[in-house]
């Protein structure tokens, strides 16, 4: 079990078309132990079902896991510590917890960066230092990803960098 492994089933909605892949992720139970508790947890209430990417950035990462289609916030669990000084480092395809400006704020959402982004690792126990606390990365699907990734964005309500056509998570499967 130190390896977990989820499967993110996605629809992309582009216009009339509807692309349907699965990203496989794998999780670090091993560096990230509580990071991949709460995801799997997560998996296993169903709270990804339904969601969506709802924040796509070119040359960043997507963001998912906190939103319905129609962008009304689900409720999660408490938040957890932030694990960033784990070692595991922002690089492309990894997964991350995503949070607010404070560090030990993470619940459900989570990203996948797209791109190395070593400005996200951990370097200090401060405000600006803390980092965003990796907990697996892409194994499979890095096709879909890189789909995501390319979706037109706008700004709905006050967020923005939302796809235009949603892109959900139909369901995440612990394997």
């Amino acid at each position: 079990m130190s390896n977990p492994q989820v499967e993110l089933h996605v629809t992309i909605n582009v216009a009339d078309t509807a692309t349907q892949g699965v990203i496989t992720l794998e999780l670090d139970a091993v560096n990230a132990p509580k990071s991949t508790e709460n995801f799997l947890n997560y998996v296993k209430n169903d709270f990804y079902n339904g969601t969506i990417f709802h924040r796509v950035i070119k040359n960043f990462m997507i963001q998912g896991g906190g939103f319905t289609a129609d962008m009304k916030q689900k409720p999660t669990n408490d938040p957890i510590e932030n694990e960033a000084k784990n070692g595991l480092k922002n690089a492309k395809y990894s997964i991350a917890m995503a949070r607010t400006s404070d560090p030990h704020s993470a619940t459900a959402q989570f990203f996948i960066n797209t791109v190395d982004n070593d400005f996200l690792n951990h370097t200090s126990p401060t405000a600006q230092g803390w980092g965003y606390a990796v907990f697996g990365k892409v194994v499979k699907g890095e096709d879909i990803v890189d789909a995501i990734k390319k979706v037109r964005t706008t700004r709905k309500g006050f967020h923005d960098d939302v796809p235009f056509d949603t892109v959900v998570i139909d369901k995440a499967v612990a394997l």
